[in-house]
């Protein structure tokens, strides 16, 4: 397949690349969920959003001869969509044996917020010290839950137990209120909501450098659909803010859990959405996975294959997975959504809230690299 060559332009004040697709590439879909592949780690907990405990480069850590993965997850409550007000990060690990859970992965009380939202876990190259960046969401104690973001780490240690021995979270940066929407959002709903959030580990192979990527909103635009990719780096004083490497304005209101992938000398970006996040007047894509490819990190950033379109549910179960995480194997991990719904709606059909809601993690698939070029396998 031929290199693109024309970078994707921005109307962006910090020369963010823009995402603004006309049309979808014909990727082949992901394959079908159904009854045989919803495995229910837990009768009563839903788990969703993931991460593997990771090395610095990405790549998934082998430790004990077991994956360490963290999922949100949350009491099964009859309409799913409540789960979001009351997760917590839970730590699981996965070997011969099957799966093997080890609790929440923080003690009761111990994060400063309401809930714990979606981040990523890092090994040091020490191999013993471990960081996990994750979201806080809300405060600790509000009478009523705020849509507050903010990021925070908690440093621990590799135990023969896992990561564990946490430090207590400290908030790293900020939202600037200019490149970024600053706004304790006392109210709001899922895919409404403004993003600081899903903070995401790369350590830059060309410069050594490491930098947190996270779901932004971009601040010099108020309209309801705003989303940016944004970036901070660790310097010599702490983390600093940097500007958007992608931004979606008009176009769409969440690029969710964005994440880089190094290899073949290109930097592979890639974020999850969903069709109802797109704005009205938008070209809308499928839930899927997105994402972008340049030569540097920081860009400019060309699409992977037509408009950005790396995996999709099949058209026939448009809602069967999301929230898409690629490990440094290039394998992809999500949760199951709502799955079997064979054209029925969750307005016409409310009695599948619970029924078709898998809450558990989906069929894993691999990714085919070509250049500019990256497919189901």
């Amino acid at each position: 397949m031929p290199e693109l060559t024309i970078p994707v332009q921005s109307i962006a004040p910090f020369g963010a690349s823009r995402w603004e697709p006309t049309g979808y590439a014909d990727v082949p879909p992901i394959p079908l969920i159904g009854q045989r592949e919803v495995d229910r780690l837990f009768d009563d907990l839903d788990l969703w959003d993931c991460w593997p405990l990771a090395h610095e480069d990405g790549h998934t850590v082998s430790h004990m001869g077991r994956n360490w993965w963290f999922f949100l997850s949350a009491p099964v409550f009859a309409d799913p969509v409540e789960r979001h007000g009351h997760a917590r990060i839970r730590l699981l690990s996965r070997g011969e044996d099957g799966w093997r859970d080890h609790g929440n992965a923080f003690a009761d009380g111990f994060t400063p917020g309401s809930r714990e939202w979606a981040g990523c876990c890092v090994l040091m190259d020490d191999g013993e010290t471990v960081q996990h960046f994750f979201t806080a969401a809300g405060r600790r104690g509000e009478p009523v839950a705020t849509f507050e973001q903010r990021i925070y780490v908690s440093v621990g240690r590799l135990t023969p137990d896992g990561p564990a021995a946490w430090q207590t979270p400290q908030e790293i940066f900020v939202a600037d209120g200019i490149r970024y929407v600053l706004d304790r959002q006392d109210k709001g709903a899922p895919g409404l909501i403004k993003g600081f959030r899903d903070p995401a580990w790369l350590r830059d192979p060309a410069t050594g450098k490491a930098h947190l990527l996270f779901t932004g909103s971009a601040g010099w635009d108020d309209g309801g659909f705003n989303g940016v990719i944004g970036m901070a780096t660790l310097e010599a004083d702490g983390w600093v803010l940097n500007d958007p490497l992608i931004e979606a304005v008009g176009i769409n209101n969440e690029l969710e859990r964005p994440h880089v992938i190094a290899r073949d000398g290109r930097y592979y970006l890639f974020w999850s959405t969903q069709t109802h996040t797109f704005a009205p007047d938008a070209v809308a894509g499928p839930n899927g996975l997105y994402g972008a490819v340049a030569e540097s990190l920081s860009g400019p950033w060309r699409l992977i294959n037509t408009g950005g379109l790396v995996a999709a549910n099949p058209e026939t179960e448009p809602k069967q997975s999301y929230s898409w995480w690629v490990t440094g194997e290039g394998e992809v991990w999500s949760f199951v959504d709502y799955w079997g719904m064979a054209g029925r709606s969750l307005a016409d059909h409310p009695e599948l809230l619970r029924s078709n809601f898998g809450g558990t993690p989906a069929p894993r698939f691999q990714l085919v690299f070509d250049g500019n070029a990256v497919t189901v396998g």
